[in-house]
């Protein structure tokens, strides 16, 4: 079976909706008719990009060029975890930090799959590599905001509790263990909920487009499978790491309570 084509006026169309939400939005004066529009225009100027990029990218397929733009994926990922955080750390642990945590568990993660598991040749085919590590790194870059943002509210929201039980003889990890342990919770429960409704409330993504792109039910079924997995170790293994060394960042080597280490946005 083949892939119906779609139209530019089928594009328009669907943007219709889209604008008459906006529309709703202002009128109901809910504040999100302007984010609305330029989310749906970034949307549409990011992916036909993106689909220039992988075009040309399918058709040259070299290894600089895939770790090119899994860098420019991974870049954008850390920014963005960054700018959704209230309080967010200052200076390059603000960056960094959840940018390194998505690199070691997405990108290692995403290598044993295309190595060990769907075992394709060569590994860095690009049109397995790119949409594995985009799903990976799109979820997990969630989670890690998610973990860090409840991390970090949780601290400042709860610093004379945390004083207290350091000045009872606590150490760091006691005093804010269970901060870290919510802020973990918190960047999990997406996943966990999408995998527990995956197949009876929702069909996932992946797997609807193989199936309109002609693949067997079944066939899409298992990658989708593998997806969810694949992601839910990705974002388990990103908050945890991002968590525990965020909750380390804001105490100093004499154990002390550094608040002024976040700066809210």
């Amino acid at each position: 079976m083949n892939v119906i084509p779609l139209s530019a006026l089928d594009l328009m169309a669907a943007a219709g909706l889209v604008i008459l939400l906006a529309v709703l939005s202002m009128v109901l004066q809910l504040g999100l008719g302007k984010r609305i529009l330029i989310a749906a225009f970034r949307t549409t100027v990011q992916l036909l990009l993106i689909g220039y990029v992988l075009k040309t990218l399918f058709e040259r397929a070299q290894l600089v060029w895939v770790l090119l733009l899994a860098m420019i994926m991974l870049s954008v990922a850390g920014y963005e975890v960054m700018a959704r955080q209230k309080r967010s750390f200052s200076g390059l642990w603000g960056y960094g930090l959840g940018t390194l945590s998505m690199f070691i568990s997405s990108f290692t993660i995403a290598l044993f799959v295309l190595l060990a598991v769907i075992n394709v040749d060569p590994w860095y085919t690009p049109q397995y590599a790119i949409p594995l590590l985009g799903m990976l790194l799109g979820n997990t870059m969630t989670g890690v905001a998610l973990s860090l943002d409840r991390l970090t509210q949780g601290a400042w929201e709860k610093r004379g509790m945390i004083e207290a039980r350091l000045i009872l003889g606590e150490d760091w990890r006691t005093a804010i263990g269970e901060i870290v342990r919510e802020a973990i919770r918190v960047g999990l429960m997406p996943m966990i909920n999408a995998m527990a409704a995956a197949g009876i409330v929702s069909l996932p993504g992946m797997m609807t487009g193989q199936i309109l792109g002609g693949s067997p039910p079944l066939e899409a079924v298992k990658y989708q499978i593998l997806i969810m997995f694949m992601i839910a170790a990705g974002t388990g293994f990103a908050g945890m790491g991002a968590t525990w060394l965020g909750a380390r960042h804001l105490f100093d080597d004499r154990q002390r309570l550094r608040l002024d280490r976040l700066r809210e946005q």
